[in-house]
C-alpha cells in the first residue's frame, strides 16, 4: 500500500534520524546520485524475523571496506538501526536496505578523501522479481548481446549500482519478447541478471557462475540447500550453450528466493515447466525461514 503522496509505506534512517520513507531525500550533490559512488545490501524480513541478517552485513561492511569508506556505527549500531526501521514500520513481511554513499564535500572538492560518506537504511514492503504468476510457471529469460561490465573494471562482489549494462539488456529482453535477462562476460560466459544469480541443472548436478557475479546471500543458501540435499554444486563457467543445453534453471535473489526460468530465448527448458530440484529447493527454502540458526 502506498501512503498520499504515491510512496511505499515504510520508514527511512536519514541524517541520523527516523522519518517516513516517503520523506528520505538525499543532497543532489552526493556523489551517490552524481557518480554512483555508493555501495549497499538488501535483507529481507518474513513473519517478522530477519533471514540471515549477519551474512547480509558481513558482505555490505566487506564492500565498505572495499571502497575505502567508513560507517558512523559499528556492527551492533547497524543491526539497530535496521530492526528500529522494521519495528518502526509494523511490517512482518519487508525489503530492508543499508546504504552508504561517498557523500559529498563540504568545500566541493573532487578529491573523493575529502567527501562525508553519507548513511541511509529503510525499510519497505517486501518485493518480489517475479510476481506469483511467474512463479508458478516459470520466466523466459534472454541471453543478452550486452556484455557485463569487466571485473577488470568494477568488482562485482561489491554490490553496487552501475547497472546500465543491466537495465541495457532488459530493453534487448523485453525487444525480444522476453521477461528478464541474463548478461555474458567478455569471453561469451554467462554471469548475472538484474539482481539475480542463475543456476542451470543438468544432469542432477548444478551450476553456477564463479566470475563477473555478485557473491549473493540467496545464491550460497541455494549452495547450502543443495549439500543438505546431496545435490552437487559446480561453481565455475558456465556456457551460454550449457545453459541453453540444462535441464532445468533457476534464479536466486534475495527479492523472492529460489525461483524458475522455464524458456532461454523464447524456447522452452524441456517440457517447459519448473523443474523437480528447483521445487524441491524453493520448499526447503522457505522452511528454513522458522529455522533460528
Amino acid at each position: 500500500m502506498a501512503d498520499d503522496s504515491g510512496y511505499p509505506e515504510g520508514v527511512a534512517y536519514v541524517d541520523g534520524d527516523f522519518r517516513p520513507l516517503s520523506e528520505a531525500k538525499i543532497s543532489v550533490l552526493d556523489w551517490g546520485f552524481l557518480r554512483s559512488d555508493a555501495t549497499y545490501d538488501v535483507v529481507h524480513v518474513w513473519d517478522g524475523k530477519f533471514f540471515r541478517l549477519d551474512r547480509h552485513m558481513d558482505r555490505f561492511m566487506a564492500s565498505v571496506e572495499k571502497l575505502r569508506m567508513t560507517l558512523p556505527v559499528d556492527r551492533d549500531g547497524l543491526a539497530n538501526i535496521l530492526n528500529e526501521c522494521v519495528s518502526r514500520s509494523g511490517m512482518r513481511e519487508s525489503y530492508v536496505e543499508m546504504i552508504l554513499t561517498r557523500g559529498r564535500s563540504p568545500t566541493f572538492s573532487r578529491d573523493p578523501r575529502d567527501a562525508v560518506n553519507n548513511f541511509i537504511a529503510f525499510a519497505m514492503p517486501f518485493g518480489w522479481v517475479m510476481n506469483e504468476e511467474q512463479r508458478q510457471r516459470g520466466i523466459n529469460i534472454v541471453i543478452a548481446e550486452t556484455r557485463r561490465i569487466p571485473v577488470e573494471s568494477v568488482d562485482p562482489t561489491v554490490k553496487n549500482y552501475h547497472w546500465l549494462d543491466l537495465v541495457a539488456g532488459m530493453f534487448e529482453s523485453y525487444d525480444r519478447g522476453g521477461e528478464s535477462v541474463v548478461l555474458t562476460d567478455l569471453a561469451g560466459n554467462i554471469t548475472e541478471g538484474p539482481g539475480f544469480n542463475i543456476f542451470a541443472v543438468k544432469d542432477g548436478r548444478a551450476a553456477t557462475a564463479d566470475r563477473g557475479v555478485l557473491q549473493g546471500i540467496t545464491r550460497q543458501t541455494a549452495t547450502e540447500l543443495c549439500e543438505e540435499l546431496q545435490i552437487s554444486v559446480d561453481i565455475g563457467t558456465v556456457t551460454a550453450d550449457a545453459l541453453r543445453g540444462a535441464d532445468e534453471i533457476f534464479i536466486t535473489s534475495t527479492a523472492g528466493g529460489i525461483m524458475p526460468v522455464t524458456r532461454i530465448d523464447g524456447e522452452a527448458i524441456r517440457d517447459g515447466k519448473p523443474g523437480p530440484m528447483t521445487g524441491r529447493l524453493t520448499e526447503l527454502y522457505w522452511a528454513k525461514h522458522d529455522d533460528p540458526a
